[in-house]
């Protein structure tokens, strides 16, 4: 069964295609036009150990929040796919990632239900140009086009760039757990 999906989304603010391969091993170009948020998304891929090709561009010159969260949508509809189309999951990902003094926690529960849960205290706002609140929109967006649960805390840190790439990173090794191949039902309801 196909563990991969490919979903454009074409809006008057953005324009993206994204490319998910659970079983093939990273390596994808990722381009949104904004360098930290590339790095995220490699960083998350690289440490799930799955391929991702973003080809992402948008109304940058407004605000990126259209291009971050739309990113988090379509992410979000290609794990949906995945599991629509690849049989059933092991439904339950979970990962704690340590970067330097952060420590970062992500748990995903591929359950039909969009939740999201954010607790990250940032103590700077931007890491170069990018505003880090942008997060909490992808993270929301990924959320809402899996229909999963997540939940995602960095538990302490004192530089911001490292408690979103902990996150990122924690996230990517989740997601692979979470969306890993499974012979049995997943929910005692006998459906998801």
């Amino acid at each position: 069964m196909s563990r991969q999906a490919r979903i454009g989304r074409d809006t008057k603010e953005t324009r993206i295609t994204m490319e998910v391969d659970l079983d093939r091993a990273p390596g994808g170009r990722i381009a949104t036009g904004l360098p930290f948020f590339d790095h995220m998304l490699t960083a998350m891929a690289f440490h799930g150990g799955f391929d991702l090709l973003v080809d992402a561009s948008g109304d940058l010159e407004v605000d990126p929040h259209h291009l971050v969260e739309d990113c988090g949508i379509v992410l979000g509809t290609c794990l949906e796919e995945v599991f629509r189309e690849g049989g059933p999951v092991r439904r339950f990902g979970h990962a704690v990632i340590p970067m330097d003094e952060a420590l970062a926690e992500a748990t995903v529960d591929v359950c039909g239900r969009p939740t999201l849960v954010y607790r990250a205290d940032l103590p700077q706002t931007h890491a170069g140009s990018f505003a880090l609140w942008l997060l909490r929109e992808f993270f929301g967006g990924l959320s809402m086009g899996a229909r999963c649960a997540l939940h995602l805390e960095c538990r302490y840190g004192e530089n911001a760039h490292h408690m979103a790439e902990a996150l990122f990173k924690a996230l990517g090794k989740a997601i692979a757990s979470a969306y890993a191949s499974a012979d049995d039902e997943m929910s005692t309801k006998g459906t998801i």
